[in-house]
């Protein structure tokens, strides 16, 4: 909590950024952080009536359902978000585990949600329904006070969308540093490769991803991807110092918003009236920052679209093959050279760019090729060169099924996706 005078130096606030976010911290991460060479997925879905699927599902229901549910096999984790979006996040695991725990506890709660009459979508923005925030908690509320001084993307990033976060390890020694730079260049082509949210309000927006395009339109300072001039540890320490300061925890339970520009090297040095920082302070700032790619002691990658099973599955197994693998990591570094920076252009175009598509074809290639080096066969083979043909090889994102779908029949709602949809 914030203390009457300064607490610590700025050089103090810097080795504690770079000690929490860079130091391998598995062991004490939450569900769905990698131990080891592991992995782990957080997926999240749009939950809707299937008797009248334009229409908002009480979160009271969808409780109620999970709670029906039982236990879950698999062993995941289940949360919501504030507009009522269902998570469930994986143990951590090697990426086939991990994924198949996500199928596993999927299926069982489908059904559980499907005799309650309640239906899970998987696309990137509600596409059709306005947003409304269902959890209560104070620093949902102080988030959406401050999210509201730049306009109305706030509200619509924290109630209506919905994404895949592959957690990677981090790795050790130099490994660290090559990672950290890696998963930045890629994440472009994986922007682009996974689009699968084209549509708002009704209506096609003219963007792939535009949940990728909402999120970058909410404060820069917190959003935009960590610049790679430096080395990875001093590049976040300076970023998250000159973020804004989203809120102040003034008790447990009380929250305020700063809506006027504040960063957090300015409350330190400077103070505010609610005091100066002190570690806790920082530490909580630090879970208030989303750029595309967070480190937490593990790699949070943060730009992928919420996808249909078994999609979903896809951006895991691809993103730890081209991270754990020597030589898939160095195809991709040389496919992705060209692309780095494009997160605007891939939110727009996915893989209707050019560049972007090329990209994705050589990151594709190498990741199928390291799939059975890292231990993926089967199922994980199956669905990630299944996602490839239907998609990277002929220069397309699921976002273009969607707008021909849209475009033949006027549907908006991807409700018909089956608990095991063909892969061709």
């Amino acid at each position: 909590m914030p203390s009457k005078t300064p607490s610590f130096p700025v050089e103090d606030a810097v080795r504690f950024i770079q000690e929490q976010s860079f130091s391998a911290r598995g062991d004490r991460g939450p569900v769905g952080s990698p131990l080891g060479a592991h992995a782990g997925v957080e997926v999240e879905w749009l939950t809707f009536s299937l008797a009248d699927p334009g229409s908002h599902v009480p979160l009271g229901a969808t409780r109620a359902a999970v709670a029906a549910a039982g236990a879950l096999p698999g062993g995941c984790r289940v949360t919501f978000e504030p507009g009522g979006q269902l998570e469930l996040s994986s143990p951590a695991d090697l990426p086939p585990g991990a994924c198949q725990a996500v199928a596993e506890d999927l299926a069982h709660l489908r059904r559980h949600l499907s005799d309650a009459g309640i239906g899970l979508v998987g696309i990137g923005l509600d596409p059709l329904r306005g947003e409304r925030r269902v959890l209560r908690a104070p620093r949902y509320t102080a988030m959406e006070r401050y999210f509201n001084s730049f306009g109305t993307e706030g509200r619509t990033m924290m109630c209506s969308t919905t994404s895949v976060q592959v957690n990677l390890d981090m790795g050790s020694g130099e490994e660290v540093e090559d990672r950290w730079r890696l998963v930045h260049l890629v994440g472009p082509v994986f922007t682009a490769a996974f689009a699968n949210s084209p549509f708002h309000r009704g209506a096609p927006t003219g963007w792939r991803s535009t949940r990728a395009a909402v999120w970058r339109a909410i404060d820069s300072s917190r959003t935009a991807p960590v610049g790679l001039l430096a080395p990875g540890p001093e590049a976040w320490a300076r970023y998250a110092l000159d973020a804004r300061v989203m809120l102040v925890r003034e008790t447990a339970e009380r929250f305020l918003a700063l809506p006027e520009p504040l960063t957090f090297r300015e409350w330190m040095t400077r103070g505010h009236e609610a005091a100066f920082p002190d570690l806790d302070d920082l530490a909580y700032h630090l879970t208030t920052l989303f750029p595309p790619v967070r480190p937490r002691g593990w790699l949070e990658m943060r730009m992928i679209d919420s996808l249909p099973d078994p999609w979903w599955r896809v951006p895991v197994l691809v993103a730890a093959a081209l991270v754990h693998d020597p030589e898939a990591a160095e195809r991709a570094r040389l496919a992705c050279a060209p692309t780095a920076g494009l997160w605007i252009e891939a939110a727009r175009h996915g893989l209707a760019h050019p560049t972007l598509a090329a990209a994705a074809r050589g990151c594709f290639t190498a990741a199928i090729e390291a799939l059975p080096r890292t231990g993926a066969f089967g199922t994980a083979a199956t669905v990630t060169e299944a996602f490839h043909d239907r998609f990277v090889a002929r220069g397309r994102s699921p976002a273009d099924d969607l707008l021909d779908a849209w475009a033949s029949t006027g549907a908006l709602f991807p409700t018909d996706q089956p608990l095991e949809p063909a892969w061709t």
